[in-house]
């Protein structure tokens, strides 16, 4: 089948997270990625945790995984000539995407104006922490700073203890998903009109879009969503079962048959009129969330969750990393891919985001190790002789 971005050329000017996930993105559903990388290789190549604890240009896990399906050229843009060979390969290129901080570019003479003039289809992303513009553009930031300034972290976490974020680097990941959604937008301007343009991405932004109704609220009511108490009446509370968590949704929006709730339940004490109502819940938070910490840490999370939805009931599992690799319905949707990585041998990464039936995403191949496209791009793409091509790795060109 053909690939959804089937003909679309991209240069991959990114490192770390955001941007390569962006790349990823695109290269999964068929662009041509061709990475761009320093000689020796990008930073996001020594990110752990590495493969079998062992350090190496080709061993990191996250890298593995953020750059499979690309090609690699090393280049290196401090040299004049690294940037007249970037240069030259604009006239093929529909999107170039890059992660630097806002400064970087224009210092060596990329930023978009004067790609523009070389290049009108180009489409450029620039992903940073805080955009292109504003008081902010050069400020140094870490994932968990992009959360507590874009304003989500404030809801997070429970009400007398210090704010909390999520795991990892999802502010990185929602960025890089906003990239890539950004550069197919503009693209498809690029084609209906033959012109490009740039597009800001902001790390900040990204996680402030997450905000949503906390804002709305406050704009139109001044009201201020804060976090949670342990015991607040609270029925969607994640819960201790036996053997492991559990998030016992109820349905509460859908409107609560709290007579059908106890009987599932098995918890005839609860058929009480300190219980019954939302007011009377909250009133006895602390000794409803009391019996219900008791019931659920005897139970089966998997007998829990399966009776639940029998009943309609929206239950959720808190799964680790091997639970969700064996999860029928992840295996059922074939949603985690295999990649045999030359080094790793063979290596199991979340799939397709989503799925597309007349031109699905393409696993391809493993992360490039750095360079090993370089003389099939230098000779076969721009016309490089081999003795040129020597030279400019003599030279820490490539």
């Amino acid at each position: 089948m053909p690939a959804a971005l089937e003909g679309v050329s991209v240069l991959d000017l990114t490192h770390c997270i955001a941007g390569p996930y962006c790349t990823r993105l695109l290269a999964g559903f068929g662009a041509d990625v061709l990475k761009v990388e320093p000689p020796g290789g990008e930073r996001g190549r020594r990110m752990t945790p590495f493969f079998r604890d062992e350090p190496g240009p080709d061993a990191s896990l996250p890298f593995a995984y953020l750059n499979s399906g690309k090609r690699s050229l090393t280049l290196n843009l401090k040299s004049e000539e690294g940037q007249d060979i970037l240069r030259s390969l604009l006239s093929e290129t529909d999107i170039l995407v890059e992660n630097f901080a806002p400064r970087v570019m224009p210092s060596m003479g990329l930023d978009y104006p004067t790609l523009k003039d070389i290049a009108p289809h180009l489409v450029m992303v620039s992903i940073s922490n805080f955009g292109q513009t504003g008081p902010y553009r050069d400020y140094k930031a870490t994932d968990i700073v992009e959360y507590a300034l874009g304003g989500l972290m404030y809801i997070f976490g429970a009400y007398d203890r210090e704010p909390l974020k999520h795991a990892f680097n999802q502010a990185q990941f929602k960025a890089g998903t906003d990239a890539a959604s950004a550069a197919l937008m503009a693209l498809y301007h690029q084609r209906m009109t033959g012109q490009g343009q740039h597009v800001d991405v902001s790390i900040q932004e990204a996680v402030a879009s997450g905000l949503r109704d906390v804002v709305n609220n406050y704009t139109y009511t001044g009201a201020i969503r804060r976090r949670q108490p342990n015991h607040s009446g609270d029925m969607q509370r994640i819960r201790a079962t036996a053997d492991g968590f559990l998030l016992p949704n109820p349905g509460l929006g859908s409107g609560l048959n709290w007579d059908s709730y106890v009987e599932f339940l098995g918890l005839p004490e609860l058929n009480d009129d300190r219980f019954r109502t939302p007011s009377a819940r909250l009133i006895n938070a602390e000794e409803l969330g009391r019996i219900l910490d008791e019931f659920f840490i005897r139970q089966d999370k998997y007998e829990m969750f399966y009776g639940s939805h029998e009943r309609r009931f929206i239950f959720g599992i808190i799964q680790s990393p091997e639970e969700a690799l064996n999860d029928p319905q992840f295996a059922h949707r074939c949603y985690f891919e295999e990649v045999m990585h030359p080094e790793m041998g063979n290596l199991k990464f979340p799939g397709a985001p989503f799925i597309m039936e007349s031109t699905p995403w393409q696993t391809g191949g493993a992360a490039p190790s750095a360079g090993q496209d370089s003389a099939e791009v230098l000779g076969g793409r721009l016309g490089f002789s081999a003795y040129h091509q020597t030279q400019l790795r003599a030279q820490g060109i490539v």
